[in-house]
């Protein structure tokens, strides 16, 4: 016996996509509530939100933002630009080269966010909503309304999937809530970005300036917040603004630009990072900076092995380890077993060529492993280097380390007969120890900067990413992958030598327990491949990016106590969740990830 089924015809109103919000107001009234909501957002800042200055930043005065009303301020301005440029004003449409309705959706949640933390904060801090002023409570209700309207414009709904009516109830509710998801992702949704119409080169140039200053003005803001209520409103006006520009498409744009002038736009960067310190008023936040550029230039290392050859390294901090401790030992320090005092450029050698000889010894007979097994083997030799650091003490052996107490008492570096140790006045500017190690840093990480990126589009550096994508083939191809993993692992480890033998002098102590596997501040092997992998593999910028946001921020969330490795941890798996790829993506990855993306026309030799 033979069914036969007939498809249903459908009218062309059935067959036309819904596009309606997410929230049932008339589009052209949650255009208009999201636009003059932004403005409003922005002019409530201006009046007291509390009538104590007990909470911090003082949000009792009129006419004046201050603290998080600030942060208030920025997102509410920015979702009234984006409102006004989805109404096609003049002189505004550049803002939104993708349209405009996503991005004022992101801006909008970024002002009720904040506006809303802000209000909750005071209530807990100070003891109930009675601790509000009008402002405050205008404020709630102004950023609410923002919301609601920008949730109101259409956009395509996905097209619904039936379920199987013998479906379980759990598998309906699975059903519907993954069908109700893919509505969100849609509202959020934006389109393509146009094209950058071809601009001069010294427009290009004064628009890479532009973010460059932009960038160096967001982490001065973020690395300067002096409390813990301003720091998590940072977060999520910096993290929401930015999904905001991403979508509207000047993120895109950006790129496309300074992707023209790559070498301009690297020389601007690290010139903005040397203007870090003179925004100082003093040494307190050099010292982040100094440690953010020892753990960045130390993941840019590791990079080369995990993102351009492709080799999971979780014994990797060792290296780091091995620097400081063969730097440490001719640096004049009276701890250290060897009567010698090298001058710098001797010592940045040794602590270099020490670790460059360990990452032969242990990759010669370990890189014919490969996957999990290569990982387990790196990961017992950044234990072996710890435990052995502690037993060569002079009971358990020989006296090397000094054991637990490690090398203590290193001198400040004396670099062509200036003194790293003692402030220094530049052009008015008191430059403080801090300072001077941070410009040395600079120069470092400059230095791996270029390694990396000379090493990616080499020979060499082809023949890693062959490696990387497809061992078994590259191998077919006639590359020597013992011999090129190898350099891989050799060049890496050099590297952090190099980092190491800084941080020795920076530190003034080495001890092994700073050399460890996992812990709550990094420098550690698992924050140092988390920041390649979530910055993004294979690139220059995506390490350098992860290892500031990975030291900065578990710095910042001290006071979370117990709980900050929880808080940290969730955000790492929403991040990988929602972008795997990492911050930073090259166009391969991209793709790997998210099918749905426009083939690139051409990819680079490293994918980038």
């Amino acid at each position: 016996m033979t069914t036969q089924t007939t498809a249903p015809k459908t009218t062309d109103a059935s067959a036309a996509r819904d596009t309606t919000g997410l929230i049932g107001i008339p589009p052209h009234i949650g255009r208009a509530l999201a636009t003059g909501g932004g403005a409003l957002t922005a002019a409530s800042t201006f009046l007291a939100w509390t009538w104590t200055a007990e909470f911090p930043g003082d949000l009792t005065v009129y006419g004046y933002p201050g603290g998080l009303q600030v942060l208030v301020l920025i997102a509410g301005a920015l979702t009234a630009l984006f409102g006004l440029a989805s109404y096609g004003v003049k002189g505004l449409r550049w803002l939104v080269p993708a349209g405009a309705d996503a991005a004022l959706k992101f801006a909008a949640l970024a002002a009720f966010a904040t506006t809303w933390y802000t209000v909750i904060a005071i209530s807990a801090q100070l003891g109930g909503l009675v601790n509000l002023e009008p402002g405050g409570y205008i404020a709630a209700a102004v950023t609410l309304t923002t919301l609601l309207g920008a949730l109101a414009l259409p956009f395509e709904r996905p097209a619904p999937d039936p379920f199987d009516p013998d479906d379980t109830g759990w598998e309906q509710f699975k059903h519907t809530t993954s069908q109700n998801w893919q509505t969100i992702r849609a509202a959020f949704t934006t389109g393509t970005p146009r094209p950058v119409r071809p601009l001069p080169s010294y427009a290009e140039i004064l628009i890479i300036v532009g973010i460059l200053a932009a960038a160096l003005t967001v982490f001065t803001y973020g690395i300067g917040t002096e409390y813990d209520e301003l720091f998590i409103g940072f977060l999520i006006v910096a993290g929401l603004g930015f999904t905001a520009l991403h979508r509207a498409g000047l993120i895109a744009q950006a790129t496309e630009i300074t992707a023209r002038h790559q070498s301009i736009t690297i020389c601007g960067a690290f010139i903005a990072a040397a203007c870090f310190p003179f925004t100082q008023s003093d040494d307190r936040y050099a010292t982040l900076g100094v440690y953010i550029l020892i753990f960045a230039t130390v993941a840019l290392g590791l990079n080369i092995v995990v993102g351009l050859a492709g080799l999971l390294d979780l014994g990797y901090v060792a290296f780091l380890g091995v620097g400081a401790y063969a730097a440490s030992m001719v640096s004049g320090s009276p701890s250290s077993p060897f009567d010698l005092h090298l001058p710098f450029w001797a010592a940045v050698l040794v602590g270099a060529a020490a670790s460059l000889i360990f990452g032969v010894l242990i990759g010669a007979p370990t890189l014919r492993l490969r996957g999990d097994y290569l990982a387990i083997v790196t990961l017992g030799f950044g234990e072996i280097f710890r435990i052995t650091a502690n037993n060569l003490d002079g009971t358990s052996g020989p006296d090397v380390t000094n054991g637990s107490n490690g090398i203590s008492s290193i001198p400040d570096l004396n670099v062509l007969g200036f003194d790293m140790g003692t402030s220094h006045d530049i052009g008015g500017f008191t430059i403080g120890r801090f300072a001077n190690y941070f410009f040395l840093m600079l120069i470092i990480t400059a230095v791996v900067v270029l390694v990396f990126r000379r090493s990616g589009d080499s020979r060499i550096g082809r023949a890693w990413v062959a490696i990387r994508e497809d061992e078994t083939a590259a191998l077919a191809m006639g590359i020597n992958g013992f011999r090129v993993k190898l350099i891989a692992f050799a060049v890496g480890a050099s590297l952090a030598g190099l980092a190491g033998t800084v941080q020795a002098h920076v530190t003034y102590t080495v001890t092994p327990e700073q050399y460890l596997f996992a812990g709550t501040t990094p420098p550690n092997s698992a924050f140092l491949l988390a920041a390649v992998v979530l910055g993004g593999m294979g690139t220059i910028a995506g390490p350098l990016i992860g290892a500031a946001l990975l030291f900065l921020i578990p710095n910042k969330l001290q006071f979370l106590d117990d709980y900050q490795l929880f808080a940290f941890g969730l955000a790492l798996v929403l991040l990988m969740r929602f972008r795997p790829e990492g911050l930073v993506a090259n166009r391969r990855r991209k793709l790997e990830f998210h099918e749905e993306a426009d083939a690139p026309t051409t990819l680079s030799k490293t994918g980038a």
